[in-house]
């Protein structure tokens, strides 16, 4: 039997291997983006954390421990939220270099927030778990990109459960479940490593289809990229929890 693709026309082969080639720089893309801002978060993390003076500016310490939260501290906790709100509501408004300049202060405020990571926990645990969070990561992702199957309908799925696992967040914000705390950090390494898988192959997709070079399409490749930088941030958060060695 003839393979199908030497049954195909020049012009359709042509077409089938730009649209692959459209799709690995669009994804290119979209991981430098991703990866940038990974960096900036690691970075500032690590300074907020390990300096008590800039812990100080979020934090009331007494005696070196942190006994409350200032009332910044709370702004620069829930400010990344409302930038991701602003990103994707405006995503058609906005140009490229202003999401860009979003993008970068989200990241400078995650890493602000992530910051008490290093009070918590060991720095070695915290660097073994990241390791592993990109090990895992980058697994799912060539899944996500070389898999035949169709994860759309896994992708509904797995945001159901990211709002389930919203709402046993906040409830157990009240019941303080040691239990209930690690049963949804094991749910939420299942629900993160599915999403990135999807959300590559979703990516891949689209990439496939645009036009290399426009604003639009750098648009696309920084939201995209905002989405796998928060798959890479919840894995590794939930897996943290696991395999985090607690000061």
């Amino acid at each position: 039997m003839e393979n199908q693709d030497s049954l195909k026309s020049p012009i359709e082969r042509a077409g089938a291997v730009g649209s692959k080639t459209m799709a690995k720089s669009f994804l290119a893309n979209v991981f430098s983006y991703m990866s940038a801002a990974l960096t900036i978060t690691g970075i500032v993390a690590y300074w907020f954390g390990t300096d008590l003076s800039m812990l100080s500016l979020m934090f009331n310490i007494e005696n070196g421990d942190l006994v409350g939260m200032k009332m910044i501290g709370y702004i620069i906790m829930f400010a990344p939220l409302g930038l991701v709100l602003l990103m994707s509501a405006r995503f058609h408004k906005f140009s490229s270099v202003t999401l860009v300049a979003l993008f970068i202060v989200f990241s400078i405020l995650m890493g602000m927030s992530m910051s008490t990571i290093f009070i918590q926990y060991s720095l070695g645990s915290i660097a073994s778990t990241f390791f592993i969070t990109a090990g895992t990561f980058s697994i799912m992702a060539f899944l996500g990109y070389t898999t035949k199957t169709d994860l759309t309908k896994f992708g509904s799925i797995l945001m159901m459960g990211v709002i389930g696992i919203i709402i046993a967040m906040v409830v157990n914000m009240f019941m303080q479940s040691e239990m209930m705390d690690y049963i949804i950090s094991g749910i939420g390494v299942l629900i993160f490593t599915g999403l990135t898988a999807y959300d590559v192959q979703k990516l891949k997709r689209i990439g496939s289809g645009v036009e290399y070079g426009t604003d639009e399409t750098n648009k696309l490749a920084i939201m995209g990229a905002l989405n796998l930088y928060l798959d890479f941030i919840n894995l590794f958060l939930f897996l943290l929890r696991f395999m985090g060695n607690r000061k």
